[in-house]
């Protein structure tokens, strides 16, 4: 005990040292906010209570646990037309009777950005693009890539038959022409089903807080944010209807940037719907934090699901970003040599 008192006693040491020179930015880590897989995606991100397959190691790592099956999932998304690319894949397979691990990567990148830094031919030396004197020579002007990487190393474990808890350490690596940085954080989760048909989920992501230390000497923190959901299955129509909602607490002081805030702390929900056919096909929609209505459709084949979502910003055709399309496709390896023990 007085060993890890000590560790604990350092490690608060260590984190005051870094905050005394370090930046609170706000959205340093947006981009591990844009969500994994189709489905999530159609539902408006409503998915902490509800997940229940290899994507859980980013929505919530409980959810690795409830999975009875390996599982790969793949995913792709063009954001702004084809301008960002945003990429993921995950592996993650059941262990013994009530654990499981996983691996995610996430890639968000803007390829090919102009770089003319060492193109302009300054006639008076101003430093300044003058349109009558200076001009670019084309033949110098260079590529680079503004890219981030997310890696997420996930472990479940089903504690008794209606609650599941699990933890992710995730390793962020940034770069942008010469820059780059390194940062190293940490999500928990938990599922509870309380009544039969009822799931209650939640996530804190960052809970320690994550420092992105940038090779400019600058350092940036990632502030946790904390995430609770709750879904109701219903059987009907046929198949099951399944309505969700999420919400994000956040300490950044987004303030008007947010659906609503109590002073630096700031709110924003998400709401989803699924309908399901029994395991042949399902449609979905949802609303998400950024207030963007989601739509999409999954379609269940033998050990493949295959998920799309579409998003559109604006109605106003004149000004409104191009719409966002997300597809997701996920192998289950279906067989009774690798279902889980004990089933």
């Amino acid at each position: 005990m007085k060993k890890s008192f000590l560790a604990l006693f350092f490690l608060c040491l260590s984190f005051t040292s870094v905050y005394s020179q370090t930046v609170i930015g706000k959205y340093s880590g947006e981009f591990l906010s844009i969500g994994a897989g189709g489905r999530a995606s159609a539902m408006g991100g409503a998915h902490v209570a509800i997940v229940n397959d290899v994507t859980a190691g980013y929505w919530n790592p409980a959810g690795l646990a409830r999975m009875n099956y390996p599982q790969i999932s793949l995913m792709h998304e063009e954001h702004f037309g084809n301008l960002v690319n945003y990429n993921y894949g995950a592996v993650a397979i059941p262990y013994g009777s009530d654990m499981s691990f996983g691996l995610s990567i996430i890639r968000l990148s803007v390829d090919g950005i102009p770089d003319t830094r060492n193109a302009l031919y300054d006639a008076n030396g101003d430093g300044i693009l003058d349109i009558h004197t200076d001009r670019l020579d084309y033949s110098k002007i260079t590529e680079f890539n503004n890219t981030d990487w997310a890696f997420y190393l996930s472990f479940a474990k089903r504690q008794t038959s209606d609650f599941y808890w699990g933890a992710s350490v995730k390793i962020i690596k940034r770069d942008i022409a010469e820059a780059s940085a390194f940062g190293i954080g940490f999500d928990v989760g938990a599922y509870y089903m309380p009544m039969e048909n009822l799931h209650l989920g939640a996530t804190i992501q960052d809970v320690t807080t994550t420092i992105q230390a940038w090779s400019t000497g600058r350092n940036e923190l990632i502030t946790p944010t904390a995430k609770v959901g709750a879904a109701y299955s219903i059987t009907a129509l046929g198949g099951t209807i399944l309505p969700a909602l999420d919400l994000d607490v956040r300490f950044e002081n987004r303030k008007t940037a947010s659906m609503f805030n109590v002073g630096p702390i700031s709110f924003d929900a998400h709401a989803g719907f699924e309908y399901k056919y029994k395991n042949a096909f399902a449609i979905r929609a949802g609303y998400s934090d950024v207030k963007q209505f989601t739509v999409g459709a999954g379609f269940f084949l033998p050990k493949i699901q295959v998920d799309y979502s579409f998003a559109r910003f604006s109605q106003s055709e004149t000004e409104r970003l191009p719409d966002t399309h997300r597809i997701s496709i996920m192998l289950t390896l279906e067989e009774t040599k690798f279902l889980r023990e004990g089933l």
